[in-house]
């Protein structure tokens, strides 16, 4: 019998029950796609991230339920806790390579854990009466960026109180539709939809905020934000733009650890 050493970690949170969920399945060999995506299914997690040690490297890859997919912050933040924090990592900075978004870099300064990704690169586009029909707003801005829909809304109050047509939302050439205004306490707020890969709504984004960085930093003159991500579970994220790098930064809780069984 095979098994492999899995975690469940709640990304950008300091609190369990909070965040968004993730597991990290730690292997010494890749296993098949197959394999990698039934398991990602069983664990009916947002995102599943399967790592294997190369060298100085650690080659990493993410499964939600329904399909791989290029880069997932959160997944990759939990990963990197686990590093830390039980395999006994003790360099500074992780360098991590995906085979879908090249080299990732995940740093620690005391308790946060910083991704360093590449800035999406976004160009505004006029469909607003398209994804109107997916919020039931009219967007005052939308862009569209490598794998997601953005959708600039007047106020804070209109994002907590949104009921997405997720029909509509799943007809988006897109992995998913991420919907954003100006906080009240925080620099900047957000939701994010993605019927298309499986996830109604996930309650915390990293790869997403590669997209809204760019998008707050030249609306607010800083380099320098804090985000919330306004899901039902929520997530607290710290937001840098480094030109086409950006870094977000979120703590992490460990809420469970165990081994899978495979014949």
């Amino acid at each position: 019998m095979k098994t492999i050493k899995i975690f469940q970690i709640d990304a950008f949170t300091n609190k369990l029950f909070s965040g968004n969920p993730a597991a990290v399945c730690i292997l010494e060999n890749w296993i098949t796609d197959e394999l990698m995506q039934c398991i990602a299914a069983e664990n009916n997690l947002a995102e599943t991230a399967f790592v294997v040690a190369k060298g100085e490297k650690f080659e990493i890859r993410w499964f939600t339920p329904a399909v791989e997919v290029d880069l997932c912050g959160h997944a990759t933040l939990a990963t990197a806790f686990v590093l830390y924090n039980y395999l006994d990592y003790k360099a500074k900075e992780i360098l991590f390579y995906s085979p879908r978004s090249g080299e990732l870099r995940v740093s620690k300064q005391n308790d946060t854990l910083f991704l360093d990704f590449p800035t999406d690169i976004l160009k505004q586009v006029n469909n607003i009466h398209e994804i109107k029909k997916c919020i039931g707003i009219e967007p005052l801005e939308v862009f569209k960026g490598k794998t997601d829909y953005i959708a600039v809304i007047n106020n804070e109050t209109e994002i907590k109180n949104l009921k997405p047509d997720l029909i509509e939302t799943n007809k988006l050439i897109a992995r998913g539709l991420i919907v954003t205004a100006k906080g009240d306490k925080a620099d900047f707020v957000s939701r994010f939809f993605a019927p298309q890969v499986g996830i109604n709504e996930d309650p915390v984004t990293g790869s997403a905020h590669t997209s809204l960085i760019p998008i707050w930093s030249a609306k607010l003159g800083k380099k320098e934000m804090k985000a919330l991500q306004l899901s039902k579970r929520g997530g607290e994220l710290i937001c840098i733009d480094n030109g086409n790098r950006c870094l977000i930064g979120g703590q992490a809780k460990l809420y469970m650890t165990g081994e899978i069984n495979i014949e």
